[in-house]
């Protein structure tokens, strides 16, 4: 299967976030473990696939111009959100993130299969919870669920499109695809630094809620492991 096939997982997830929210939205202990779970997974397939493949290259200038570029980029989406209000905002917020989670997609499978797999697995835990949110800050302006569930479908579409952005990175000189994996790598940082374990400690917090970064952490883990 190749990328553009994996990104149907996260879609039907988003699609299950959904429903799920239209019909019974998850209290805030809930959605905080979720959001420390998910951060978990994707600091793990950070840390143990993407990372080693922009080392492995030994490309300062590339490491140094993609993760900059990944910063610059993210920090402007943080501003971007910061300024903008209202429904429209929110989905053109969630949409960019939904874009540039498939393009690290794609580029994790362009550092290898298994890269991909695990990043799929993570991706798909945050993009359930993205589901989750957007349902629910729709539910307070649109009141027919049927719509706010096509939104949030829609918005999910943005991944394989992601992705195919990134096949044609693929041919490109190793050095350059450090570049961008380091961009990727930069982009998955943030995800989790700055958006879910912010928002996870928004909410009320407990032992256990903490706990379960490390259970998404070690969950990784042992995926990567066992399918060696």
């Amino acid at each position: 299967m190749t990328a553009l096939g994996y990104t149907v997982i996260p879609v039907i997830a988003v699609l299950f976030g959904a429903i799920v929210t239209v019909w019974r939205p998850p209290g805030p202990r809930l959605t905080s473990a979720i959001q420390h779970l998910a951060a978990g997974v994707v600091f793990a397939a950070a840390a143990a696939e993407i990372l080693p493949q922009v080392m492995h290259e030994r490309s300062p200038a590339a490491t140094l111009i993609g993760g900059t570029a990944g910063m610059l980029v993210m920090l402007g989406l943080k501003s971007l959100e910061d300024r903008l209000r209202g429904p429209i905002a929110l989905i053109g917020a969630i949409g960019t993130d939904l874009l540039i989670d498939g393009l690290v997609l794609g580029l994790a499978f362009i550092a290898g299969e298994k890269a991909g797999l695990l990043l799929t697995i993570a991706l798909t835990l945050e993009v359930l919870f993205l589901g989750v949110t957007v349902t629910d800050e729709l539910g307070e302006t649109i009141r027919s669920k049927a719509r706010i569930v096509a939104i949030a479908v829609a918005l999910a579409l943005l991944m394989p499109l992601g992705a195919v952005a990134a096949l044609p990175i693929a041919a490109f000189p190793p050095h350059v695809v450090t570049g961008f994996l380091s961009f990727g790598l930069i982009a998955l940082l943030y995800l989790v630094t700055e958006e879910l374990l912010v928002e996870a400690h928004e909410k009320p917090d407990t032992p256990l809620i903490s706990a379960m970064f490390f259970v998404g952490f070690l969950a990784l883990l042992l995926i990567e492991e066992m399918i060696g």
